[in-house]
């Protein structure tokens, strides 16, 4: 079992990060002033993060008002339709704060996939998981964890209440023209079943 960080005195536990101490995930802590409205833009910024790797987790809904999850990178946004394509439903949109706090147990801005009131599906950018290191929300506004990427997936963690499944999102970023790499294949990850659904299309933020 890996180490686990040492608590700082000025930032007490959060349902997200008495998970990952119960579960022997080894995790660093980020805290920055939160402004409204700032996102990872900000969290980024007063960290001297890369946004890239600053990953943000958005509380969405089905067309049956069914909750889930999904964690992209901070410097982009997800296409909701082709999101909607490949889970498959017929469409995904954003949870109004009161019903995304309800279902997270989480105030909007700090939102973790740790730790949650309930389990949810969460979906996970599959690029994501190709950087060192992550950071994420730790469950409070103003405080980022960081963890490996590989953590997402680890079983003893995926197939616990923080995930009921994971998808990994292929070719999330609308690249330029002169960029047109072949786009890596999806995997959706439930328990330990793995079958591969169509690619997926996500556009860069503006």
């Amino acid at each position: 079992m890996p180490p686990m960080s040492k608590k700082s005195p000025h930032v007490s536990a959060t349902p997200a990060t008495e998970w990952l101490q119960r579960h022997g995930v080894a995790f660093t802590e980020h805290v920055y002033d939160y402004v409204e409205h700032g996102g990872t833009a900000e969290s980024s910024r007063q960290l001297g993060l890369d946004e890239h790797a600053v990953v943000k987790t958005l509380v969405m809904q089905d067309e049956g008002a069914a909750p889930l999850l999904v964690l992209m990178h901070g410097d982009r946004q997800v296409s909701l339709k082709e999101l909607a394509r490949q889970i498959p439903c017929k469409k995904v949109e954003p949870c109004k704060p009161e019903v995304a706090q309800r279902h997270s147990g989480y105030q909007v801005g700090g939102t973790s996939p740790f730790g949650l009131r309930k389990a949810l599906p969460v979906y996970v950018q599959q690029s994501i998981l190709a950087l060192p290191r992550i950071c994420i929300n730790g469950g409070r506004r103003g405080f980022l964890v960081g963890i490996a990427p590989a953590v997402l997936l680890d079983p003893p963690v995926s197939t616990l209440r923080m995930m009921v499944s994971v998808l990994l999102v292929s070719a999330l970023i609308r690249l330029p023209s002169s960029l047109k790499p072949t786009p890596p294949p999806l995997l959706r990850v439930r328990s330990r079943s793995v079958r591969l659904p169509l690619p997926l299309t996500l556009s860069r933020r503006n």
